[in-house]
């Protein structure tokens, strides 16, 4: 499963009381596609499937379905706010290829 810097926790706590939901949960998953394959889709989400997984980072819920946490296994969100990098990137010791966008990977 995913786990969260702490700057993502942050921010992703951030962005949900700006939605004004507590209820909201985020939501990570890979889907087919992209230009190396996979792609990582993150958004806000309140309904949870019996065999979702979930984590708590400092009280943002993260879930993560069955297949996407095989592919997640050990990735790490991190959130940087600076001249050089900004947003939010997915670092995935399984990823053998990445593209350039950080996006996609195989």
């Amino acid at each position: 499963m995913i786990t969260l810097t702490d700057n993502a926790a942050s921010k992703v706590k951030e962005l949900i009381a700006q939605e004004g939901d507590d209820a909201l949960m985020l939501r990570v998953a890979v889907r087919p596609g992209g230009c190396s394959g996979f792609a990582y889709d993150m958004f806000f989400d309140t309904d949870r499937a019996d065999d979702d997984l979930s984590s708590d980072y400092e009280g943002v819920q993260v879930v993560v379905d069955p297949s996407s946490a095989q592919l997640l296994n050990g990735a790490t969100l991190d959130y940087k706010d600076g001249l050089q990098e900004s947003g939010f990137a997915i670092t995935n010791p399984n990823a053998q290829r990445t593209c350039g966008c950080g996006q996609s990977f195989s």
